[in-house]
C-alpha cells in the first residue's frame, strides 16, 4: 500500500490483529520492509503491525537527497498521521534505531516504548571516511559493487555458507535500493549525534545487539543502555548486524517479553 506523508509517496504494510496496539518496524539501511518477515508471524498473531519502506527504499518514493535523521522522523510521524495511528511500539534497526532515537527524543508522545536494534547513537569523526567511501562507491559503480561486502558486515561467515532465503531476500533488496535513496540516507547517517541526548528519553526502552556486530558493536549498544534510564540490554550470541534475521527466534523472544511488559497507560 502507498500513502502520501511528508511530501513523498511511502510504500507501508499494516496487518494483524485489529484490536490491539500497533508495533512500528523500521528497516536497516539498503534494506526494505522485507527485512522484518522473520517477525511478522509472531508478531501479527499478538499485535497489529505496521512496517514501512523508508525514504529512498523499496516501495517508497527515493527524491534527490541529502536526507536528514530529523526528515526521516518526520516520515514517519506524517505516515502515523495519515493512517489515523495515535502511539506506537517503535522497533528499529540499525538506521531504524536512528529514526527510533529521533522520536523517541522529538515526539516521546507518539511512542508507547521504543526498541533500538544493532544500532549506534553517534558517528565518531573516525567512522566518516568509510561513510564517504561506501557514497563514492554507489555514486561510481552501483549497489552490486557494494553488496558482497556489505553482507560481509551483517552476517556471520557461518549463515553466509548456509545460505537461507532469507539471506537471499535481503540481498535481493539491497541491489534493489536506488543509489539516490542510499546515498541520501547515507548522509543522513553520518550526521548522527544523539548520544549526549538520550539521558532525556523517558519511555521504556530495549536495546538489542548482535555480539559479533562489527558495524554497531556491542560497545555502541551499551552507551545507550547506559543513558537511558531503566532501558534492558540483550545481547544475541552467534549474529551480527542483522541479529533480527541471523537469530530470529532469540530475537523475537526479547522483543515478545519487552513488549509484554510495557504498562500503556
Amino acid at each position: 500500500m502507498q500513502i502520501e506523508a511528508n511530501g513523498i509517496k511511502m510504500n507501508y504494510e499494516l496487518s494483524g490483529r485489529r484490536d490491539a496496539g500497533v508495533v512500528a518496524l523500521s528497516h536497516s539501511l539498503g534494506s526494505s520492509l522485507v527485512m522484518w518477515n522473520p517477525q511478522m508471524e509472531m508478531l501479527k498473531a499478538r499485535f497489529r503491525v505496521l512496517r514501512y519502506d523508508t525514504r529512498g527504499h523499496g516501495g517508497s518514493d527515493a527524491p534527490k537527497g541529502p536526507y536528514t535523521l530529523e526528515l526521516l522522523g518526520e516520515d514517519v510521524v506524517g505516515l502515523l498521521d495519515g493512517l489515523g495511528i495515535d502511539q506506537v511500539h517503535f522497533v528499529g534497526l540499525s538506521m531504524g534505531g536512528m529514526i527510533g532515537q529521533y522520536l523517541a527524543l522529538a515526539h516521546p508522545n507518539r511512542l508507547h516504548s521504543v526498541v533500538l536494534c544493532d544500532t549506534s547513537a553517534v558517528v565518531p569523526e573516525q567512522g566518516q571516511p568509510a561513510i564517504q567511501e561506501r557514497i563514492d562507491t554507489a555514486r561510481g559503480k552501483g549497489m552490486k559493487a557494494l553488496v558482497d561486502p556489505t553482507i560481509e558486515r551483517w552476517f556471520t561467515p557461518s549463515f553466509i555458507r548456509l545460505a537461507p532465503s532469507g539471506l537471499q531476500d535481503i540481498r535481493k533488496q539491497f541491489l534493489a535500493t536506488p543509489v539516490e535513496g542510499y546515498v541520501g540516507c547515507s548522509e543522513a547517517i553520518r550526521r548522527l549525534n544523539y548520544l549526549d541526548r538520550l539521558s532525556g528519553v523517558r519511555l521504556p526502552a530495549l536495546i538489542i545487539v548482535g555480539e559479533e556486530d562489527p558495524g554497531t558493536p556491542v560497545s555502541a549498544a551499551e552507551a545507550i543502555h547506559q543513558r537511558i534510564k531503566d532501558s534492558r540490554l540483550v545481547i544475541l550470541p552467534s549474529a551480527r548486524h542483522l541479529s533480527n534475521v541471523e537469530q530470529p527466534e532469540a530475537f523475537n523472544n526479547a522483543l515478545l517479553d519487552f513488549l509484554g511488559s510495557v504498562r500503556i497507560l
